[in-house]
């Protein structure tokens, strides 16, 4: 006698329950864990990830690598991690280019920035500075605008099209009036070279990067970007502070793994980012790069992600940035 259709659906889920027939997520971690930062090896984002990668190396007794592949604006990183196995062995650390700016002003990507990602954690906040040479003629923004307004033009540099550094350089050149012209690189640290070397006229640092620079002697700071000063250079003001409008959107250091991970492996990253980033020795690395220590959950994260979209539109419309 050939068994029913309700028959054989009940014999499946009765095999399915019994030991080692069952459907599980496999073990995390099982293998090497790699890391992929935004920008290039020796970027901030890089080196606050080897921090990470220590941490996560000693909790899980699993080797943790740092996998740079720069470009493209972060595009070539976060394709790679959109396109990775879902099994939590391979994350991203970025900044709002790669997920935000870049959907906003590309009509196309490889990948949706969305959809082809699972949210881990928002790590921290921050806001990039306006820097140039200790020579320069101007010491605040009042007095760099006045110097730029007679200049033919004034070349600046960051470390990429679209990023809020463009950003923020393009809406100074609106509401200046001067002609400023930006020169995207790969790095901040070859933006700089070229500051250095007088190729540019002024460019856009991490605090970290504009402290040691300041402390060597090489550099001056005359704004930041966003809402807030920073602990390391509590005397530089904030663009707001010296009458700019529009330069209050924060940046942030952001965490993502493919799409469709397991929740049991999500939220074993999730504790994890956010434990390593309440202890006192990352806070003190985060402050030191300028940025505000966070750690909140996926959700807290896309909240702030979605509510990132209006408000980074509205300063690319008005930076008049297009790609």
């Amino acid at each position: 006698m050939m068994p029913n259709r309700r028959t054989f659906v009940a014999g499946l889920a009765a095999l399915a329950s019994m030991p080692g027939m069952a459907q599980s997520t496999p073990p995390f971690p099982s293998r090497v864990i790699r890391i992929v930062p935004f920008g290039t090896a020796g970027g901030p984002i890089d080196t606050l990830a080897r921090v990470y990668a220590e941490k996560l190396q000693q909790r899980w007794s699993q080797p943790v690598i740092i996998d740079a592949k720069p470009g493209a604006s972060g595009i070539i990183a976060a394709d790679y991690v959109a396109k990775a196995a879902p099994d939590g062995h391979t994350v991203m650390f970025t900044l709002p280019l790669s997920h935000v700016n870049n959907a906003i002003l590309m009509s196309k990507l490889p990948y949706d920035p969305v959809k082809d990602f699972t949210p881990l954690s928002m790590l921290a906040t921050g806001g990039p500075m306006l820097v140039t040479r200790a020579s320069a003629p101007y010491n605040n923004l009042k007095e760099f605008v006045e110097f730029a307004r007679k200049q033919k033009v004034m070349n600046y540099g960051t470390w990429g099209n679209g990023s809020s550094a463009h950003l923020f350089g393009e809406l100074l050149k609106r509401q200046s009036g001067a002609n400023l012209v930006h020169v995207a690189y790969k790095a901040e640290a070859a933006a700089h070279n070229d500051l250095f070397g007088e190729a540019l006229d002024f460019a856009w640092a991490n605090p970290s990067t504009a402290r040691a620079q300041i402390q060597g002697g090489r550099m001056k700071v005359l704004g930041i970007a966003g809402t807030r000063r920073v602990s390391i250079l509590p005397n530089v003001p904030t663009f707001a502070e010296q009458g700019f409008q529009g330069f209050d959107v924060d940046s942030w250091i952001g965490v993502y793994a493919p799409a469709k991970l397991p929740t049991s492996i999500q939220d074993t990253w999730v504790t994890a980012l956010r434990e390593i980033t309440a202890m006192p020795d990352v806070q003190a690395r985060l402050t030191a790069y300028g940025f505000e220590p966070l750690g909140n959950t996926p959700a807290q994260f896309m909240e702030v992600y979605k509510a990132d979209f209006p408000r980074v539109s509205e300063l690319i419309k008005a930076a008049g940035v297009t790609l």
